[in-house]
């Protein structure tokens, strides 16, 4: 299986990359062969066994490079934020900001993981560390913040997140992220964190 995760992708590679990353969250993991990505791509099939082995490592990549878009796009939000419980509604401010503009379709992650019914499948450990790293890290602000409980306003605050996700992409509540911030803040303050 090719190592793509060490070492630098070659244009073709990530051609590949690019034309799943859009197709499996538009379409669907499970509905999206890779006749069709080869195709979008310009390349053959071999090139994309060759590069990435198989369609699971292909999926696993594909989670990885949206994670770590939404990671880079949330720490731009947190790096402008001076106290931990501005950086707290700054993860709101990053969720609307992301939603309206990379998420129509909802959380990837979520997408992928009810997609991949397989317990064993790679992709669905992605999905996994990707929700745990977001609960940590409402966890460490709300322990910064002083919060009484950080453990439980961590878990709260993710929730708040996720919900936030849901309400705006299942029943079409635009301002459920601003919403979301507004019962984080108002958590914030019951919980005794500054």
């Amino acid at each position: 299986m090719a190592d793509t995760g060490t070492r630098p992708m070659t244009p073709a590679a990530r051609r590949v990359l690019d034309v799943a990353t859009e197709l499996f969250y538009t379409r669907g993991i499970n509905t999206v062969g890779m006749e069709l990505v080869a195709e979008r791509a310009g390349v053959t099939k071999k090139t994309i066994y060759d590069r990435f082995g198989s369609k699971q490592e292909l999926v696993v990549q594909y989670l990885r490079a949206r994670d770590a878009r939404w990671r880079e796009h949330l720490h731009a939000y947190l790096g402008r934020a001076d106290t931990p419980r501005a950086r707290v509604a700054a993860t709101f401010d990053a969720l609307d900001d992301w939603m309206g503009a990379e998420n129509p379709r909802g959380c990837a992650m979520v997408n992928a993981y009810a997609e991949l019914s397989d317990p064993e499948h790679p992709g669905r450990a992605v999905a996994e560390e990707q929700k745990r790293g977001l609960r940590d890290l409402y966890a460490d602000l709300a322990q910064r913040a002083g919060a009484g409980d950080p453990a439980a306003l961590g878990d709260a605050l993710a929730m708040l997140h996720e919900g936030a996700v849901v309400a705006r992409n299942v029943t079409g509540v635009t301002d459920a992220a601003r919403t979301a911030r507004a019962a984080a803040d108002a958590l914030m303050t019951v919980h005794g964190a500054a």
